[in-house]
């Protein structure tokens, strides 16, 4: 015998109230595949303070990243949000959805021990005799002897993974050098270290502003005081002397270095002024971008382009580093793990 509309409501409501009371799932929380992947922590603020704030507040290791995106108003602005996350999720939907992540850049955190990282440009039409390529090689070898002189640490170009941005009008570079067992305390100190080592240039560049200014800089030519920069060991079971005044205890993983000290042997500096080149107005700079080594610094991520671009950082032709094979991750994936400045273990 058919059943009535009210007896049909009653099994409806009786239905419902099962289902409420033993659901067929519990919510959804999205996760990566593998067994060895951490759990998923995607989320997005329109302030930087916010997402340092919330990554602090996880127990995953986290890390922030800003995505630029075009201006709904006016597409040749660029208005950043910023993305907590994961190493290993970043790289999964990095890989996979490249359209929606292609102007992606790391945050380097106020503080964090960091690698010692450059960023290298200069226009080629105002700079038709420089060849880029070369200067690169020289300043390769040119911080390794300081890095030796200065901290006793021992690296060449096959320790520096090299990326290339260049276009038709720019030639670009970012550096970032991978040191047997040794970072640098932050990115402030890795910006002393390198305007240190970059002094008789900005020297020059100040002597030549004071002439034009009758010699209004009084005469110093701009030498910058000296600096306390420090590095820290990051496996302290195999690291080497960096100083008279290391601290000795080996359970600690991140120890200072003692002040600088000059090593015994010493070899000639190069002639520096070829990492003078000229902007796009004709005036003098420096090869060497010394404006990338601020409190949480953006720092454009391997295989991004800037907002606007459609030339990415790619592994260059003369780069010379290989990533040590880790299990689980891809050689692509190590290379893009490689290049994050804060990613130091």
């Amino acid at each position: 015998m058919k059943k009535n509309w009210q007896d049909r409501f009653k099994d409806v409501e009786s239905l419902a109230g099962n289902y409420q009371k033993h659901p067929i799932n519990l919510a959804y929380k999205p996760k990566l595949s593998k067994p060895w992947q951490p759990s998923s922590i995607w989320k997005l603020f329109y302030r930087q303070i916010q997402a340092f704030n919330f990554s602090k507040s996880c127990k995953p290791d986290v890390h922030v990243f800003a995505l630029e995106n075009e201006n709904k108003k006016d597409a040749r602005l660029g208005q950043r949000i910023f993305l907590v996350t994961t190493y290993t999720e970043l790289w999964f939907y990095y890989r996979n959805y490249r359209k929606s992540l292609m102007h992606c850049y790391e945050v380097i955190p106020e503080g964090a021990v960091c690698h010692l990282y450059f960023d290298l440009e200069f226009v080629k039409q105002t700079n038709p005799e420089r060849d880029g390529k070369q200067m690169v090689a020289i300043l390769i070898q040119y911080v390794c002897q300081k890095l030796g002189e200065l901290y006793r640490v021992q690296c060449s170009v096959r320790h520096v993974l090299n990326l290339d941005s260049s276009t038709h009008e720019k030639f670009s570079r970012h550096l970032v050098f991978h040191l047997p067992n040794v970072a640098f305390r932050n990115n402030i100190h890795v910006g002393n270290f390198i305007r240190t080592i970059m002094q008789p240039v900005t020297e020059i560049l100040e002597k030549g502003r004071g002439r034009i200014d009758q010699e209004n800089a009084g005469g110093d030519g701009g030498a910058l005081p000296p600096t306390n920069t420090r590095c820290v060991p990051v496996t302290p079971e195999k690291r080497k002397p960096l100083g008279k005044d290391v601290n000795r205890n080996l359970s600690s993983k991140r120890i200072k270095c003692a002040s600088w000290e000059k090593s015994e042997e010493r070899i000639s500096d190069p002639d520096l002024s070829l990492f003078m080149v000229k902007d796009k107005y004709g005036a003098d700079q420096v090869f060497v971008d010394l404006g990338v080594y601020t409190k949480n610094r953006n720092f454009r991520l391997y295989g991004s382009s800037k907002l606007g671009k459609n030339t990415s950082f790619q592994i260059a032709e003369d780069n010379q580093f290989t990533p040590k094979p880790q299990d689980n991750v891809s050689a692509d994936e190590l290379l893009f793990l490689s290049s994050l400045v804060s990613n130091v273990r």
